[in-house]
């Protein structure tokens, strides 16, 4: 064929994959003219039109509107451009469809209730800025009064979560869900409490400068026997005990009594006030949406450590009462 050759609608439909109608319809809005017509008034398409109907199919199958189209095969808009703007337009839709999976898919795990669904499909819908200010009234309520301390900034990194601004779905799940016990009163009563506490104990350590993290010194300590099967009753958890008070000594400035029943109740109390389960949900959905490596819970640590100081201040009080 050569290039004066001119097609009929029915072998342009044949040669494109779209109906007579489809083709017919395109012509009447302009998007494919004929090139000519017959005496008797058919329509004829030359080589051109081939490559308009595949063009207009494809931006139809993107989900460009006609009118924009138009403007593109009448070049007054350049294809560049609509694309651009079309693909900031499904990025926003992609998101949008992303929040409302991870919603349902929350729902459908927790068999939560219409109220429920609903909360958590507002929490997903919140924009950084309402998020941001969730998470800066949750952060003023839980470390109010610790602004001065050494450790804040530190502690207020380690806790803010920071959404990405093309989330996958577990993120936007771990984020609702978080929101959630951000507006836990309880939760932000017990987490003050802890933070008031802790930083009460804190003190630098003379040789760094740096505050003495009473966790860290915990999962140090204990977990070797935990992985040795040491039970916190027995006589070989004496020394990991002393290692514990002597550390926890040192944060409160005061190594000299280290070894006293006294010191001894007071980091069993707050090991406790530590092993609350909420804490370790918000620490692992906070990697979840930071992307950071998932936590290790320190459950396990802080009750073997709690068992280990209850049951030497029992064998002390048995002593004591025994003693003439």
């Amino acid at each position: 064929m050569n290039g004066d050759t001119l097609y009929s609608i029915g072998d342009l439909a044949r040669r494109t994959g779209l109906t007579v109608k489809a083709i017919r319809f395109y012509a009447d809005t302009g998007l494919v003219p004929p090139t000519d017509r017959t005496p008797a008034g058919y329509r004829r398409y030359g080589p051109d039109a081939i490559a308009r109907v595949e063009l207009v199919r494809t931006l139809r199958e993107l989900g460009i509107d006609l009118a924009t189209i138009r403007k593109v095969m009448d070049r007054e808009a350049l294809l560049t451009d609509v694309a651009a703007t079309h693909a900031d337009a499904l990025d926003v839709q992609i998101r949008v469809l992303r929040q409302r999976r991870a919603v349902l898919a929350a729902v459908a795990r927790r068999g939560s209730t219409p109220r429920e669904m609903d909360l958590m499909h507002r929490l997903a819908r919140l924009s950084e800025a309402e998020r941001q200010g969730l998470i800066d009234d949750f952060l003023s309520a839980v470390l109010d009064g610790l602004h001065d301390h050494p450790a804040f900034a530190a502690a207020t990194r380690s806790l803010t979560p920071e959404l990405p601004n093309d989330p996958e779905p577990e993120q936007i799940e771990a984020w609702v869900e978080l929101a959630e016990l951000l507006q836990d009163h309880g939760f932000r009563t017990t987490l003050h409490g802890m933070a008031q506490d802790l930083g009460a104990d804190r003190a630098p350590d003379a040789g760094t400068g740096r505050p003495l993290i009473l966790t860290e010194a915990v999962r140090a300590q204990v977990t070797p026997a935990l992985e040795a099967g040491v039970a916190p009753q027995s006589p070989a958890a004496d020394p990991i005990v002393a290692a514990l008070a002597a550390h926890y000594a040192r944060i409160l400035g005061d190594q000299a009594s280290y070894d006293t029943p006294a010191l001894h109740r007071r980091l069993a109390a707050r090991l406790e006030q530590m092993h609350d389960p909420r804490r370790d949900q918000y620490l692992s959905l906070l990697a979840v949406i930071n992307g950071w490596p998932p936590p290790e819970s320190l459950a396990p640590a802080l009750t073997w450590a709690s068992q280990a100081l209850r049951t030497r201040q029992w064998v002390v009080r048995e002593i004591s009462r025994n003693c003439p």
